[in-house]
């Protein structure tokens, strides 16, 4: 896709009637099956532009108003070689049965049944299709001599500290493990709420600490920059090497290779490290974790520590976590 602004213009594609549905608490939306009319056309499309590939994203802002990013090459681990400065930024609003997106290249999209047909000076440049992307990792079977932390079965929140089960069986935020580990690779499924109008950190916020330490955040980052401080960032450390945030309330995976600090006579002769692949990509290589995130419920130290999973007041669920000991 070359650098330039596109004007979309979505029209409804699915039932309003059917969407429609009463948050929660701050608008907050905790079930797929019951959101805002919003929700069916944010999300993630993918095509050719210009006989090029390309990708784009729609992010919901509430009351029918969105954010829309494109991609040249294709989507965010599916193409776009991470050059922030080639997106194609443009927000958008619903009138009148329409939602028309103004971006900075002069052409204009209609969204129906799930593509995106987009003009420029009346002809037709490209066609962006609705896709919804799975991480190749979801459902990823523990291996032979690794613990189950959860499973929402036989391994429940009775293994947390302050564990919580929803109705729906999912580990709720806000526990920390009953088991302690030193360098580990760890799989995590995670998924944030839709919480349309809320913005940066109140946007479906929690976090996954190695060791009780170290922060990966955990976030609704759909279609945003890829700071240190959103999904995928080492927080106050590093921003991830690429956003590969999934929209909200779709399931998503952390798989982590975790190698503890090292001390002597009571002395950090060696800092910790961290391999993250977020969605199946690879988003942080052996990241240098020299201090304990603010936040983090324990300081550095020798001693083995626990798998955290943050409350930050926000309905973020976890499923199938596992730790495999090094």
């Amino acid at each position: 896709m070359k650098r330039k602004t596109f004007t979309i213009v979505l029209s409804s594609f699915f039932s309003v009637g059917a969407l429609l549905a009463a948050p929660g608490k701050g608008g907050t939306y905790i079930d797929p099956a019951n959101v805002d009319a919003d929700y069916a056309l944010q999300g993630e499309y993918s095509g050719t532009v210009d006989g090029e590939k390309a990708g784009g994203q729609l992010i919901a802002l509430g009351d029918g108003k969105f954010d829309a990013v494109g991609y040249p090459g294709g989507l965010p681990g599916d193409g776009w070689d991470g050059d922030k400065e080639k997106r194609i930024k443009g927000k958008g609003e619903t009138k009148e049965g329409s939602t028309i997106f103004s971006m900075s290249d002069g052409s204009e999209g209609t969204l129906k049944d799930g593509v995106i047909t987009i003009k420029k000076e009346g002809k037709e440049i490209g066609q962006l299709k609705r896709v919804v992307r799975k991480s190749p990792t979801l459902g990823a079977k523990a291996p032979e001599g690794a613990v189950i932390l959860f499973d929402g079965k036989k391994h429940g929140a009775d293994l947390w500290k302050s564990g919580r089960m929803s109705k729906d069986g999912l580990l709720m935020e806000g526990c920390t493990s009953k088991q302690t580990f030193n360098d580990f690779k760890i799989h995590i499924e995670f998924r944030t709420p839709y919480k349309p109008k809320a913005r940066g950190q109140g946007r479906g916020n929690s976090g996954f600490y190695a060791h009780g330490r170290y922060e990966v955040q955990v976030l609704d980052s759909f279609g945003l920059e890829g700071h240190h401080n959103e999904c995928g960032g080492i927080y106050s450390t590093k921003a991830p090497a690429m956003n590969m945030c999934f929209p909200p309330l779709t399931w998503q995976t952390y798989d982590v290779d975790f190698v503890a600090a090292k001390f002597k006579d009571g002395k950090k002769v060696a800092n910790a490290t961290m391999t993250v692949h977020h969605n199946g990509t690879l988003i942080h290589d052996k990241t240098v974790c020299d201090h304990a995130t603010t936040a983090s419920p324990m300081r550095e130290g020798p001693q083995p520590g626990p798998v955290f999973f943050q409350n930050h007041g926000n309905p973020v669920r976890y499923q199938n976590i596992w730790v495999l000991a090094k």
